[in-house]
């Protein structure tokens, strides 16, 4: 027996979900990668606050990444672990080396863009396989990160 037949999920109605998150994966990992170099990077008048705040970010992203890849191991997939397969799927593009706090809070704003945007997808792919599990995973995410997104474009403003 698998884990959603206890879960009284349909193998057949989660596999669009387990696409969504293995997609959704492979996007928080790359962002992970980019918050680094973000974090190693910073300079400027804002280095200490800035330094700090990409490290908060880089923590809380490491938490979904082992979120959303136990999800996928809870819905009878098998989360992809290659960093060669995360750049083929992935929504979010890798970051250069970005030194200037506005311009990495930019990158970061489009990074959120698209992690929301795909949260959104998943959660509507989520509830229609009744999957609530999923749905309140990707609600919290979304919830989390338009606070993040106000905060920063009030940075930027």
């Amino acid at each position: 027996m698998k884990t959603v037949d206890y879960l009284g999920l349909d193998p057949k109605s989660t596999e669009k979900t387990v696409d969504g998150l293995q997609k959704l994966l492979a996007s928080l990992q790359v962002y992970y990668t980019n918050l680094r170099g973000y974090h190693w990077n910073v300079t400027g008048v804002d280095f200490f606050g800035a330094h700090a705040k990409y490290e908060e970010y880089y923590d809380d992203t490491a938490e979904k990444v082992d979120e959303v890849a136990e999800r996928i191991l809870m819905l009878s997939g098998t989360p992809q672990h290659n960093f060669s397969e995360y750049l083929k799927v992935s929504a979010v593009k890798e970051s250069g080396v970005v030194t200037k706090t506005k311009e990495i809070v930019k990158e970061i704003l489009d990074a959120l863009k698209v992690l929301i945007a795909l949260e959104r997808e998943l959660l509507a792919n989520a509830s229609e396989a009744n999957d609530e599990g999923t749905v309140a995973l990707m609600s919290d995410y979304i919830s989390e990160q338009e606070k993040a997104v106000w905060m920063l474009t009030a940075y930027l403003s």
